[in-house]
């Protein structure tokens, strides 16, 4: 999901995690590695009022249950281009690619709709695409296991 923020469209550091077939935290970890090619215009962390907000418009774990500890961090059109200089793997290649494509068409057809009506269909048309990408990639995410139990014949 691309979100505004700080009047920048920008992607949860979970969100990327679940695209790219990482924990969230291996993705943090690789960013506090590679801190100078993680500006503030590439990523920041989002303070609480913002996160707060950000809850009310999605779905996300509950406190008490593993919920997050630390304020999330998202990332900008150039910082998710620039991490996939940090996480090597095909799919990280791939999946980048995939966003980079993403953030372009929702720029150019920004550019293109300055209506309301069209500006829906855009976000319509991104997340879409958005949701054929996850699709593409969550069966890969686990292992396919033979299902348990007796076969009708």
């Amino acid at each position: 999901m691309i979100y505004v923020i700080r009047g920048q469209r920008v992607m949860l550091d979970s969100d990327l995690a679940i695209l790219y077939g990482v924990e969230t935290k291996r993705i943090n970890e690789q960013v506090k590695r590679n801190r100078e090619r993680f500006p503030c215009d590439f990523m920041f962390q989002l303070c609480k009022e913002e996160y707060e907000v950000l809850k009310s418009q999605i779905a996300t774990s509950k406190k008490g249950s593993g919920g997050k500890q630390k304020m999330p961090y998202v990332f900008t059109e150039n910082g998710v281009a620039m991490l996939s200089s940090v996480l090597r793997s095909k799919r990280a290649i791939e999946v980048n690619i995939t966003i980079m494509r993403t953030f372009t068409r929702l720029r150019s057809f920004l550019a293109m709709e300055n209506s309301s009506e069209g500006t829906e269909k855009l976000f319509k048309i991104v997340f879409e695409r958005l949701d054929d990408l996850e699709d593409r990639i969550t069966p890969n995410l686990s292992p396919k296991r033979r299902k348990i139990g007796l076969k009708n014949e």
